[in-house]
């Protein structure tokens, strides 16, 4: 299957990475216990912690320490940070390098969230295109008296009238970063209905001295190989389609490597990787927590299996591992999943949604309207 694109490994500061592929940081999903899972799968890949506000870092917010948390065999510890302002960001990559506390960290220019957006973080940095040259050339600075690679990941640009994808890219690849990714939405679409791909073909066009990688819509090892072949990317990072199928990531190892991508597992596999899933989590968080912080998974990995509604529910309301024990007992380990059940979605769907920016954000933009002369000659191919 690997001699459909042209693939070579992820490099990273000195980590080489094969194949080239990341996971990606999701909010409550990729913290240490679900990373350990997926490396079981997938050893050697880049496994991307929770996205951490850095403002919280420096000033050592309790929660956010909290979320810092790597297991003694994570050998290449990667984390994302996001911000908006660049001696913040260069505080906590100080602090977090001084602390030798990782070994990659991805700056966030794509969150949509309100809480984020609101504050000029996340997707709408690059509307800024200065405080965004200013923002990753800072961190990088900062990040090489460590050693530390920098990455960064957005999206296209807030919506359809406000693109920024290129010159994000392009910034980026000026100030030296060691490789992008681009989720192939803008903010505004949120997750739906389809990522579009061609926006990181274009990308790819106009970035030729760094990686691109490409984020959307990879549910299979065969979609990855897919959007290499139209995109021609670097490698490409894995979301929502690891949500309860963390073995996406043995079967993208397999496809890269060009063996043959093992079947879908049946219901029993998948249940006792989601209960081994739940004893992990309840063994890295709080008392009560840990079972809470599982529930969630469990309409995912059941996801695609014919398991009725009323037991359905009854895992995602689950209060303890003696009970998902119970349950899976109730299910037919022999089942297979339903045709096309490797393709529903899991994780958000929705979409689209209004995004929230600082009063008067707009309004100041003068430096998108008339970008650099030497960036419109790149980007027109001079």
């Amino acid at each position: 299957m690997n001699n459909l694109v042209s693939t070579k490994p992820l490099q990273l500061g000195k980590q080489s990475i094969w194949p080239p592929v990341v996971l990606a940081p999701m909010a409550g999903v990729t913290n240490q216990p679900f990373r350990t899972l997926c490396r079981e799968f997938g050893p050697d890949l880049v496994y991307v912690n929770e996205m951490i506000m850095a403002a919280a870092l420096v000033y050592k917010n309790p929660k956010t320490e909290a979320m810092i948390t790597f297991s003694a065999d994570e050998t290449f510890r990667s984390l994302q940070l996001y911000g908006s302002d660049p001696t913040i960001m260069a505080s906590a990559i100080n602090q977090l390098g001084r602390r030798n506390a990782v070994d990659h960290i991805d700056l966030n220019f794509g969150c949509p969230a309100p809480k984020v957006t609101r504050r000029g973080g996340g997707a709408a940095v690059p509307l800024k295109r200065n405080l965004l040259r200013e923002i990753v050339t800072t961190a990088v600075r900062t990040a090489a008296a460590f050693d530390i690679p920098i990455t960064c990941k957005f999206r296209m640009g807030v919506n359809d009238d406000l693109l920024t994808y290129i010159h994000t890219g392009l910034i980026c690849q000026e100030a030296g970063v060691s490789a992008i990714a681009l989720h192939a939405r803008t903010a505004q679409q949120h997750y739906a209905p389809f990522a579009r791909w061609e926006a990181i073909a274009e990308l790819k066009n106009a970035v030729t001295d760094i990686p691109v990688l490409g984020n959307g819509d990879i549910w299979e090892a065969r979609d990855a190989f897919e959007m290499m072949r139209v995109t021609n990317c670097d490698g490409v990072v894995i979301g929502r389609g690891c949500l309860g199928k963390p073995w996406i990531f043995r079967d993208l190892v397999a496809a890269f490597n060009g063996e043959p991508i093992p079947a879908t597992p049946l219901l029993g596999w998948v249940l006792d990787v989601m209960v081994r899933h739940a004893v992990a989590l309840v063994a890295h968080f709080p008392p009560g927590r840990g079972i809470r912080e599982f529930r969630k998974h469990a309409g995912w990995y059941l996801t695609g299996y014919p398991v009725g509604g009323e037991l359905r529910k009854r895992f995602s309301e689950a209060e303890s591992i003696a009970e998902l024990h119970e349950l899976a007992a109730l299910c037919d380990a022999n089942a297979q999943i339903v045709e096309g059940g490797e393709r529903f979605v899991r994780g958000h769907s929705n979409g689209p949604i209004n995004v929230v920016l600082p009063h008067g954000f707009l309004e100041t933009l003068d430096d998108l309207v008339a970008p650099d002369d030497a960036l419109l000659t790149h980007i027109n191919g001079g």
